[in-house]
């Protein structure tokens, strides 16, 4: 199974689900029309596409339900012009639905967090079109540059 999610800066929230069981995490780009953009490209706000990973798991070890759970509680469902320091349309938060499970779970978990905080969520329910992977510097970033993923967590507000 795949699940698209657009959590601000895909390297932060990489190594989140590596820990919950998720069998690979890829980073990409998702929800705008331009075939095959650059990192550059997104970052410049002009593709429409979101900073976006895509999740390849196994329902037997973690299920979509979970995935959300894990999703909502790495972002900050409030802030509507991106995440931490990472501003722009390229950093705002997206679930990516392939079908109407998915939207369902989505939408009650956000009714859920809305009724909770009393606050209204910034994060936009799409159907899922394309996904396209980021350049290889971009994937499993965390493990390649230790030290500035940190310093990125420390400096970014996430940790």
């Amino acid at each position: 199974m795949k699940a698209y999610f657009a959590g601000g800066c895909f390297w932060c929230v990489t190594p989140i689900y590596k820990i919950y069981g998720v069998d690979s995490v890829v980073c990409g780009y998702s929800g705008g029309d331009e075939v095959n953009p650059s990192y550059e490209d997104v970052k410049s706000q002009k593709t429409g596409h979101r900073e976006t990973i895509e999740l390849t798991y196994d329902e037997g070890n973690v299920d979509y339900d979970k995935l959300l759970d894990i999703y909502l509680a790495n972002v900050d469902p409030f802030d509507g012009e991106g995440q931490f320091i990472d501003k722009g349309f390229s950093y705002t938060l997206a679930i990516y639905y392939q079908n109407e499970k998915e939207l369902k779970l989505a939408q009650e978990k956000i009714a859920e967090l809305e009724a909770t905080s009393g606050k209204k969520t910034q994060i936009a329910l799409e159907p899922f079109k394309s996904f396209y992977k980021a350049e290889e510097e971009h994937q499993d970033y965390y493990l390649k540059n230790p030290e500035a993923f940190e310093e990125e967590l420390k400096s970014s507000g996430r940790k």
